[in-house]
């Protein structure tokens, strides 16, 4: 092959796919209709509301039209106050590709409710849009666009490739997409899923990737992190940075590998702390290949802040940040 070929794998960097997008544009939406809405927390005791929503979007120009890693927007009904339409809200595709049923005829994401106070004057806050598509029912229709995004994808050589995804919150809808795609083809990619939450109960998906490690125990391993309470397998408080600390002794070995990539999918801000911790897990070298730090800010990452990334902490091609 040529350098040129996309499916190229060049010293471990990936080569990214080329990818449709925007074949459903704001100005002029298709309909879609739910098929199924459900809570996906481990317990619906969950602190959060958080719901699985499919969408069939048959005969349209989305049918089978997306990659894991891509979104579609939604166009929430009503006007502003101003007398405007309302401006679409992008969602993470949770669906691998083909779909949920394999035939792209049905697109799903993940989403959380918005229940919040005004800061100052603490009337009640309701997001529009997710609060939106989670009081959908079964058989409503909903206006979508998109496919959009080319950069948080999976490499055109999937299998050229090992995978530490680490997710908080509905970040991890990406990641159900893109596992789906991996696991389901014969490769010898190894899959790592790091998911943090506050609360066991709040975690996504839980059983859907505890049986998906039952399955494929060679080849995807999923490890947890519970930040606010201990649980009957976790003996301390720990964050996504801190099991990537915890389980280091595997980890380390597996990212020093020159096919390892990381995704990083989540809360604005949980980045600083997973970025500190690969520079305490890693030696110099192995950290050059996911983070490119400028001299001037030193190499005692204690000293780092937020506001570094990515002037000075610039991610390589082999780390891939998605955070809102």
């Amino acid at each position: 092959m040529s350098e040129s070929d996309p499916s190229v794998t060049i010293q471990g960097i990936p080569q990214l796919p080329e990818v449709q997008q925007h074949l459903v544009r704001p100005t002029d939406p298709v309909t879609g209709t739910v098929t199924v809405s459900r809570v996906c927390t481990k317990s619906k005791k969950a602190a959060g509301f958080v719901r699985h929503i499919e969408i069939d979007v048959s005969g349209t120009p989305l049918e089978n039209a997306w990659v894991p890693g891509q979104s579609f927007g939604v166009v929430p009904p009503g006007q502003t106050d101003n007398g405007k339409s309302h401006k679409l809200r992008l969602y993470s595709i949770a669906a691998p590709t083909g779909g949920e049923t394999g035939d792209g005829t049905i697109i799903s994401t993940t989403l959380k409710r918005v229940v919040d106070e005004h800061w100052d004057d603490h009337t009640l806050f309701t997001g529009l849009c997710s609060n939106y598509l989670a009081d959908l029912q079964v058989g409503d229709q909903v206006q979508l666009t998109g496919p959009a995004g080319k950069r948080f994808l999976l490499p055109a050589d999937p299998a050229a490739h090992n995978y530490i995804f680490i997710a908080t919150g509905t970040g991890i809808a990406p990641f159900r997409s893109m596992i789906g795609d991996l696991l389901k083809a014969d490769m010898p990619a190894r899959v790592d899923l790091i998911m943090g939450a506050p609360y066991e109960s709040d975690l996504l998906y839980d059983e859907d990737f505890t049986e998906l490690a039952k399955d494929y125990p060679n080849r995807f391993h999923y490890r947890t992190a519970i930040s606010r309470h201990l649980t009957p397998t976790q003996t301390k408080k720990l964050y996504v940075q801190s099991r990537l600390q915890e389980d280091a002794p595997v980890l380390t070995e597996i990212l020093k590998s020159d096919r390892t990539l990381i995704y990083i999918c989540g809360i604005a801000g949980m980045e600083l702390g997973i970025i500190q911790t690969l520079a305490t897990i890693l030696d110099p070298t192995s950290l050059s290949q996911y983070l490119s730090i400028d001299p001037e800010i030193g190499t005692d990452p204690a000293q780092w802040n937020r506001k570094m990334i990515p002037r000075k902490l610039k991610p390589t091609k082999r780390m891939f940040l998605e955070v809102y």
